[in-house]
Formats: structure tokens, C-alpha cells, sequence
């Protein structure tokens, strides 16, 4: 059977070109794009589910387990620090996603063999539990790819990468259709622990694979995993508040996560008016998480690489705060069900399409350990803050009556801040990449006389 590598010289180069990639890097993205695309199937096996069960004490009870999920982060974070300083980078990864699919194996069992011990409270600690797991299994995909890919070539394939997350996401919820009824809701559990095992093959894959090529690399595992990074378990805690330009990320992640909040929270209160039971709310949730997986797919694939190359990451970072503003003010003019989902599909379509893939090349250019560890305390309790602060100011506008008015004369400022700051983050990226890329071209000094 014909393969791409069978191909005329040409056809290669076109396709190459096509996708902006470098001889090389094709089977390294491949892997990479496998990699998410098992991640996100995994996520998005549970996620409706998930939603599904934080509603059913009321509205009011999941602006408290965003509370209890922003505990959880900030108290796991010094772990998986201890656990980065000490392991191998394979290792930490296989550490990470060997727990969370031994807690999935955990709530089967539960499910299977005590049937009678689920209820509120169980669907509220599997809520929490989600909300830990969902961010720490792509915060540690996207560590290893920032970890492993330049910060030209992140600028360069990181959309192309985030295409398999998309098709993960897109297929997820379709396989969940597919399986609940035959197989039973426990055994979609097993089916995404399954799938995360994949994702940790993956990883393993990509790491073997040399650099700028497209062979394995047989080289001892010492050599293909570097040494553990070392440290302290807190150095993530300590290098944001350190450094200007990680404390710009952290203040664009809370920005982004207390807007997305507030959408959030509108639309549960929109599909709890419109629906009752949970199944149909799942039903409703799922739909339109697929749409808009439908919608990132289609920008990843035209326009995300067109424009961070074009504009640079500045201005793709910047583009969510304006379309969500915009969409905020025709809300508030219409307030419809229907303007809802395109204001949710916009927003998560340019967040996961075109701001995600910008966000991550931000972590190229910093530190190794900074990868790991700052990056942890960012991508999961900064983020998960963020929620905390958007659930309660949507609370408090509510409970004063204000509602959509209120939300749209917080949104607007907020938005002005957050593009200033995305268009600060491009200039400090390209800044940090010219003074990398100086190191590397300056020779190594002479040694001195008598030196070795």
C-alpha cells in the first residue's frame, strides 16, 4: 500500500509546504497530534456527564465546587512538583496518567460493585475529580510539547497538533453515543482509561523519536528522557510571581477563565429553564460541545497557522478577548438561547482554535523546569481560580438583580485589559525567542590556558 513517504519528491514538498512544515517534522506532529487526540477522546467521553451530575443540587452548588476544585489544584500542585524534581520526564507522565486511570477504574468499581453508595454527593466529588483530571492531563501534553518542540516550530505546528485534540473532542462525544447504551455509563470509564493509556504510548513514541527527524531513535532511555529536572516542589509557585513574563500568562489565563466563567453559568442557566431531567441537559451540553468542536476544527485547519505567522502570537492571543466582548454585547441586545450557543461556540472555537495553540508557544521560550512546574500552577489552580472569581461575580450580579447588563459592564473592561496584555505577551515572546535563538549561535568561549 502506497504511503507518504512513497510519493514523488514534489507531491512531498507541496504537502510540506502546504501545512508550513519542515523536512522532518511530520512524523513527530503526527505522533503529537495522536497523542492529544487520545487526551481529549478520553475528556470528552466524560464530560456531558460530568456537567450533567454538577447540576443536580442546583446552579448555586457548582459555584462551590469550583471552589472546592481550586483547593484541590492549589493542594496537588506541590505533588506533581515533587514528582517533576524527582522523575525522569517519562516517568512524571506516566506517574500523572497512571493515576487518574486508576481513579476511573476506582469510580467503575463503585459503580459496578456499590451502586447503592452513589448519589449527590458522589456526583459531586466525580465533579470535582473531572475538573482536576481534565486539567492536568493537557496541562502534561502540553508541558511535553513545549518541552519538545521549538519555539519556531511550536508557532508553526501547534495548530496542527491542536487538530487532533479537536477530532478527540469531536469523536468522543459521538463514541459516548454510541457505548452508553450497549456497553452501560461505567464502562465509558474504562473506555477513556483506555484511551489515556494509548495517549501515554504516544508520548513515549514522540519522545523516541529524534528530534528534526523522523526515525526512531534507539539511543539508551537515559538519553532519549533526560535527567530529572531537580528542584524544589514549590519552584513553580515561586518562578511565577518572579518573572514578569510567566505573571503576564498567569493574568491572561485569569482573565480568560473568569470570562469563560461567566458564559459558563449563562448557559446552565439557560439549559436548566429549558430542560428538566439530566438527560436531556446531557443531551442538550452535548450537542452543543460537538458544534463547537466542529467550529475549532474548521479554524485550526484554515486559519490558525495564517494567522500567528501573519500577525504573530500577539494579535491571535488578542483576538478571543475582542470576539468575546462582541458577542457579550449582542447577547445583552438579544438574549436569546440561540445567540447564547454562538457566543459560547465563538469563544471556545477561537479559545481552543486559535488562542490555545498561541498560549502554548508562549512556553517555549522559558526555562525547562518552568515548563513543568509553572506551568502546572498556571494551566490548573491559576486556571481554576479564575472560575472560582467568574462563578462568584456572576452570583453577586445576579443575586443584585443586574444579570446580563451587570455581566456585559464587567465583560468590556475586562476585555480591554486582556488584549493589552495578550498584545505585551507576543512582544515578550519574540523578545525571549531572538535572545534564545542569539545563545545559540554564540560559540562557546576558548578555554583558558592550562585548561582543559
Amino acid at each position: 500500500m502506497p504511503t507518504a513517504a512513497d510519493a514523488p519528491p514534489h507531491n512531498r514538498s507541496r504537502l510540506l509546504q502546504f501545512f508550513n512544515l519542515r523536512h522532518g517534522e511530520g512524523a513527530p506532529v503526527l505522533v503529537a497530534a495522536l497523542f492529544f487526540f487520545c487526551v481529549l477522546t478520553a475528556l470528552m467521553l466524560l464530560r456531558p456527564a460530568r456537567d450533567a451530575l454538577g447540576m443536580e443540587r442546583g446552579i448555586d452548588s457548582v459555584r462551590w465546587l469550583f471552589i472546592g476544585t481550586a483547593v484541590v489544584t492549589l493542594a496537588v500542585n506541590p505533588v506533581f512538583g515533587w514528582l517533576v524534581s524527582r522523575l525522569r520526564r517519562l516517568q512524571a507522565i506516566g506517574a500523572t496518567y497512571g493515576f487518574f486511570v486508576a481513579s476511573l477504574v476506582g469510580f467503575w468499581a463503585l459503580l459496578i460493585f456499590a451502586p447503592g453508595a452513589i448519589g449527590a454527593r458522589s456526583g459531586q466529588v466525580f465533579y470535582v475529580w473531572f475538573s482536576v483530571f481534565n486539567l492536568f492531563v493537557t496541562m502534561v501534553f502540553w508541558a511535553l510539547m513545549a518541552d519538545r518542540f521549538s519555539s519556531d516550530q511550536g508557532k508553526r505546528v501547534f495548530a496542527l497538533v491542536s487538530v487532533g485534540g479537536t477530532l478527540g473532542a469531536i469523536f468522543g462525544p459521538w463514541l459516548t453515543s454510541q457505548l452508553a447504551r450497549p456497553l452501560g455509563t461505567p464502562a465509558l470509564l474504562l473506555v477513556a482509561g483506555g484511551f489515556l493509556l494509548l495517549a501515554l504510548g504516544a508520548a513515549w513514541l514522540l519522545v523516541r523519536l529524534q528530534p528534526g527527524a523522523s526515525t526512531v531513535d534507539t539511543a539508551p532511555a537515559t538519553a532519549r528522557d533526560p535527567e530529572r529536572i531537580g528542584g524544589s516542589a514549590w519552584a513553580g509557585f515561586r518562578a511565577v510571581f518572579a518573572s514578569p513574563y510567566l505573571a503576564g500568562i498567569a493574568g491572561y489565563v485569569l482573565l480568560m477563565t473568569v470570562v469563560a466563567t461567566f458564559i459558563y453559568f449563562t448557559r446552565l442557566q439557560m439549559v436548566a429553564a429549558v430542560a428538566d431531567d439530566v438527560d436531556t441537559r446531557a443531551a442538550i451540553l452535548g450537542n452543543i460541545d460537538m458544534w463547537t468542536q466542529v467550529a475549532v476544527l474548521v479554524l485550526q485547519v484554515t486559519l490558525t497557522g495564517r494567522i500567528i505567522r501573519r500577525f504573530g502570537l500577539g494579535v491571535a492571543l488578542a483576538i478571543l478577548p475582542i470576539a468575546t466582548a462582541i458577542g457579550f454585547i449582542g447577547l445583552a441586545i438579544y438574549g436569546s438561547f440561540v445567540v447564547l450557543v454562538l457566543l459560547e461556540a465563538a469563544n471556545r472555537a477561537v479559545q481552543r482554535g486559535i488562542t490555545r495553540p498561541a498560549r502554548e508557544a508562549l512556553f517555549t521560550v522559558v526555562a525547562r523546569e518552568d515548563k513543568y512546574k509553572a506551568k502546572a500552577f498556571i494551566d490548573t489552580f491559576v486556571y481554576r481560580a479564575g472560575d472560582v472569581v467568574g462563578a462568584q461575580t456572576e452570583g453577586a450580579l445576579g443575586r443584585l438583580g443586574l444579570a446580563m447588563g451587570g455581566l456585559v459592564s464587567v465583560v468590556i473592561p475586562l476585555a480591554l485589559v486582556w488584549a493589552g496584555l495578550a498584545l505585551w505577551l507576543g512582544r515578550a515572546q519574540v523578545r525571549r525567542a531572538a535572545v534564545d535563538e542569539g545563545s545559540a549561535l554564540t560559540p562557546a568561549p576558548l578555554p583558558r590556558a592550562g585548561e582543559g
